[in-house]
């Protein structure tokens, strides 16, 4: 047996599906969802096939090519990382199919009572497979090495709607005897108040970008290739309407630097509070934190950030998470980019900037697991969950921006075009990009460590820390602060949420409580409706012992599940000495909000209670 990726069953000698259907009835009463996947295998095999299981209950595997024959399966026991291996046996088969059941534990799904929506009359259910979490949804061998086109068949109460990562094919009435073979069976498939809608993916993705919702879902069109989505609220879409309303431009932006835009449509899902994540990068179908809807159009970045993905991620794939870095320092150099052309120099070098500051602290994070500092790292053994950081991404970016300074931007920009048009709808690893860039940009090894940049530990010594005049004026105000100086508002009154941002990271770690409520009294930091800029604020009130705010603390742990905010609001309670008090404000805290959380931050946030109280 040869595992092609450490967080996957999946054996390098067996051949990879190249097509999955899937036939999925929702029970929102119970919590899951009744499935059937069909297979579709590159070849005919013989033996063995292993495929990722996660809290799935599997009813049966046949063969759909002969009136369902059963065929031998087994399922061996949990492991707490990978889940459970689906070992199906196969003499000469093509395709397989398997009939199963999701739990209401499913690390992918979140399930929101109506109470827990915007409007709080229907329920709502989306997926967040990334990073290996699509095996607690359907059967399949969940690894970026394996790419896979695929339709679904989701069959939901009619008063709701479904988006999905693909494209829509009808909305119709339910078919007697097309899901026979479900546990639910034709009555409950039929049954009055029953709605289908098909989708498929022509194109072939791993199946970390398999993503659905189905819930109160309206939209508001933004450009001739782009919808914004969310929940059926007029308040909440014509925000997000206005907030991404250069998503065109972006495009054609990313267009000219990397090539055809290759998914047809560019749409966008705002997601209730509690997504885990800023944004994800299903193609088509883009899901979004609705904490990026902030008013002044600076949430457009993160939408730049997953429109890159488009060439960087989804068109080119890291093999494993291993190789992470492929995928989010690319898209953070190409991010930048397209900023810097949409929204001019002075906003790609502040982004640069918090990046820069996320960057060093990330680091100080990992100074006890070093292997998680480079760029290609080692994660047998490890959740990718947990690893999860700014790494990749920013260390990443760097290690481009220093290639793209030695051999100059159009030079670099040839090279990005010719890179995205070689390994398109392919999974490569470091190794692989390395090889590329040095025949394509011979003698590069000689100018820049490459081995040091992508095997090394910490911050190589030529990492550059950018500069601009608005940049360092905003650091040099932070410097002064610990001096006793607060800005004057005539130096802030064109300040947006990202100069408070990076204000903000370069104060001390820990200030007089006075220093704190005199700022606050003056800018009101702490009520802002940006997100980075309250949470930065908050963070220093906890290191502060600031009680001041605990309450505002509290609140905010309550509204949002985004991990970028819980993860360092829980560590800053729980983290150091004599924080008693602290720790049992933040279990009971969590106790009270985390149903509210997906269960990917959930289980983040139980690691850190774990790990200091």
């Amino acid at each position: 047996m040869a595992l092609v990726d450490p967080h996957s069953f999946t054996d390098s000698t067996h051949p990879f599906a190249t097509h999955i259907s899937l036939t999925l009835y929702f029970d929102f009463a119970s919590l899951t969802i009744h499935g059937s996947a069909v297979l579709n295998l590159s070849t005919q095999h013989t033996g063995s096939l292993h495929l990722d299981t996660r809290s799935l209950t599997i009813h049966s595997v046949s063969d759909p090519s002969s009136d369902d024959a059963p065929l031998p399966f087994s399922l061996s026991s949990p492991d707490p990382i990978r889940g459970t291996q689906l070992t199906v046996t196969l003499s000469n088969h093509s395709a397989l199919r398997i009939v199963y059941s999701t739990s209401p534990s499913s690390s992918a799904l979140q399930w929101l009572s109506p109470p827990q929506t915007f409007n709080k009359t229907y329920p709502l259910v989306y997926t967040q497979c990334q990073a290996i979490h699509a095996r607690s949804v359907f059967p399949c061998q969940d690894t970026p090495a394996a790419r896979v086109c695929y339709n679904a068949r989701l069959n939901f109460p009619r008063q709701l709607s479904a988006v999905m990562a693909a494209r829509h094919v009808e909305r119709r009435a339910p078919i007697a005897g097309e899901a026979a073979e479900l546990v639910c069976g034709d009555s409950m498939w039929c049954a009055e108040g029953r709605v289908v809608e098909e989708f498929t993916m022509e194109q072939p993705v791993p199946s970390y970008l398999f993503a659905f919702a189905v819930g109160e879902i309206g939209f508001r069109e933004v450009g001739p290739r782009t919808r914004v989505y969310a929940e059926s609220v007029p308040a909440v879409l014509d925000s997000a309407a206005r907030e991404f309303a250069s998503t065109e431009d972006m495009i054609r932006q990313g267009e000219r630097l990397f090539g055809p835009y290759e998914w047809e449509r560019f749409d966008l899902l705002v997601l209730p509070p509690s997504f885990p994540y800023g944004g994800m990068e299903n193609p088509r179908m883009v899901f979004l934190t609705p904490t990026v809807i902030k008013g002044d159009a600076s949430g457009a970045q993160l939408v730049a950030h997953e429109l890159a993905h488009s060439w960087t991620g989804n068109l080119i794939t890291n093999k494993t998470n291993e190789h992470f870095w492929l995928n989010e320092g690319f898209t953070t150099y190409a991010e930048r980019r397209i900023v810097e052309v949409v929204q001019g120099e002075d906003r790609a070098v502040l982004n640069i900037g918090i990046g820069w500051r996320g960057l060093k602290e990330t680091m100080e994070r990992f100074k006890d697991r070093l292997e998680f500092t480079k760029l290609k790292n080692n994660q047998e053994g490890v959740d990718p969950d947990d690893v999860y950081s700014e790494i990749p991404y920013e260390k990443g970016f760097q290690f481009l921006w220093r290639i793209e300074r030695q051999v100059g931007r159009p030079v670099f920009d040839e090279f990005l075009k010719k890179y995205i048009a070689t390994f398109k709808f392919k999974s490569i690893d470091t190794d692989t990009f390395l090889d590329f860039l040095k025949t394509n940009i011979p003698g590069i090894e000689k100018d820049i460590d490459l081995t040091l940049w992508t095997e090394g530990v910490g911050i190589p010594p030529d990492a550059y820390e950018p500069v601009s005049i608005l940049y360092t004026k905003i650091v040099s105000l932070a410097n002064e602060f610990s001096l006793g100086r607060m800005p004057r508002e005539d130096e802030v009154s064109d300040w947006h949420g990202q100069e408070w941002e990076l204000y903000l990271e370069n104060l001390p770690k820990s200030v007089e409580a006075s220093q704190l409520l005199a700022l606050d009294e003056r800018y009101r930091l702490s009520e802002s409706k940006d997100y980075e800029v309250k949470v930065g604020f908050l963070q220093l009130a906890i290191s502060s012992k600031c009680k001041d705010y605990y309450a505002e603390v509290e609140k905010t742990l309550k509204e949002v599940g985004r991990m970028k905010y819980l993860r360092p609001l829980y560590t800053a309670l729980v983290q150091g000495t004599g924080k008693e008090e602290e720790k049992v404000f933040a279990k009971r805290v969590f106790a009270e909000a985390h149903e509210s959380y997906h269960p990917i931050a959930q289980n983040v946030v139980e690691a850190i209670l774990s790990k200091h109280v």
